[in-house]
């Protein structure tokens, strides 16, 4: 069945308008010391048998097209198998994508040509782990002979992204409603960016979808809100009206870890990494039989060795740490090193995101700080620990957390 599927992943967007996302687009955002957050949609499709993939981009697209013709090169063309970039084709106006549901109308030709009878929709920008092969069961066994369309929905509460959206049901598992979840004090259940839809559904129902669908990417409206709210308008009592798949359910061969994280703002993305440190991790990356692929850089073994001045040995505590990576009589704990990060002698790293190839000079200090890629921190700075002058210097997020740009001089 997951071979009659065609899969759409959305790509294209920047997301929040954060640091992380001036020279990427949010897919394209690295996450948990070697991976990029789209790693985690496509490890999915690939898990679930899903081997007809087409990848919408657009948004400062260059780092996530090189990333995925070096990390996912993997399916066999001669068996119809793919995974490809699509920018905007430009067939029916000059425009780019204006949202997901516009992105769908300017591919209609490939929607089309493919033999599939099934489109999963997918949102690139999240993180979470899930057996799509077990949502198209479902969708088969609840929607019957001529399809519909079946919404994978999360638990959510009070603590959730701004713009989560609520969705309502009834009795027989039918959305029956979506809006705004902004007030909600108690536990609801909202859209998390995996649609499935009949093809010939949505051929029949793009232009008018497309029409009332008006947003701009750039502002972040939801992949199933689009779809569904004008769907609803016009039948929400109908037999054919969208179903509820429960995410974090009993099916399914992945293990139920029920992870789910929109890496939208800059606390979110950096409490995201954090959790992947805790004792027990809230996300599960190490079940043995759905990997997270990626591509990684043939890069040494990371290690620690003594300062060249003090003679003390580098440490590392409860810590990720990259390949290439090298502690020089430093010390890192509770941090993510990504590869080719140097921790010379005396520095210290204390909940840090360090993105590849940053330096630390000798004696320095980095606390709750994200530096991106190929930063240089001076030796003896002192970055995290006094919020004034960390303000005037480089951006700082509502929780306090430091941020460094790029190529941004300190």
């Amino acid at each position: 069945m997951p071979s009659k599927t065609l899969t759409f992943v959305f790509a294209a967007e920047r997301g929040a308008p954060i640091p992380l996302t001036e020279h990427r687009c949010k897919a394209a955002v690295p996450v948990a010391g070697k991976y990029r957050v789209i790693d985690f949609t496509l490890a999915n499709c690939l898990h679930s048998g899903l081997r007809q993939v087409l990848v919408l981009t657009q948004y400062k697209s260059h780092s996530l097209h090189k990333h995925l013709r070096d990390g996912w090169s993997l399916f066999n063309a001669e068996l119809g198998e793919f995974i490809t970039a699509v920018p905007p084709q430009m067939r029916y106006d000059s425009g780019w994508y204006r949202n997901a549901v516009d992105a769908l109308r300017q591919n209609r030709y490939l929607i089309e040509r493919s033999t599939a009878d099934l489109l999963l929709l997918l949102d690139g920008g999240l993180v979470y782990r899930m057996d799509y092969a077990e949502l198209i069961q479902h969708h088969r066994e609840q929607q019957g002979p001529g399809g519909g369309i079946t919404c994978a929905l999360r638990q959510a509460g009070p603590g959730s992204a701004a713009g989560a959206v609520k969705v309502e049901l009834d009795e027989g598992e039918r959305i029956t409603g979506i809006g705004s979840a902004s007030g909600e004090t108690g536990p609801y259940l909202s859209t998390m960016g995996v649609v499935l839809i009949d093809k010939t559904l949505l051929l029949e129902q793009i232009e008018t979808l497309a029409a009332a669908t008006e947003v701009e990417m750039e502002q972040g409206s939801d992949l199933a809100t689009q779809l569904l709210a004008p769907m609803l308008a016009g039948r929400a009592t109908a037999a054919t009206a969208p179903k509820a798949y429960r995410f974090g359910g009993e099916r399914g061969r992945v293990t139920q870890d029920r992870y789910w994280r929109d890496l939208g703002s800059t606390d979110a993305y950096f409490r995201a990494n954090m959790d992947l440190l805790r004792a027990e991790s809230p996300l599960d990356l190490y079940q043995a039989d759905w990997h997270i692929l990626t591509y990684q850089g043939q890069y040494p073994p990371a290690r620690t060795v003594p300062g060249p001045t003090s003679g003390n040995e580098g440490i590392f505590v409860n810590s990720m740490l990259g390949a290439g990576t090298v502690i020089r009589g430093g010390g890192v704990s509770h941090s993510v090193l990504y590869p080719r990060v140097q921790v010379e002698d005396g520095a210290i790293v204390d909940e840090a995101i360090l993105f590849e190839g940053v330096r630390v000079g000798a004696n320095a200090r980095v606390r709750r700080c994200i530096c991106d890629k190929d930063v240089v921190i001076p030796a003896g700075a002192c970055i995290g620990e006094d919020h004034r002058a960390d303000a005037e210097r480089f951006e700082v997020s509502e929780e306090g957390i430091v941020v460094i740009r790029k190529g941004q001089t300190i």
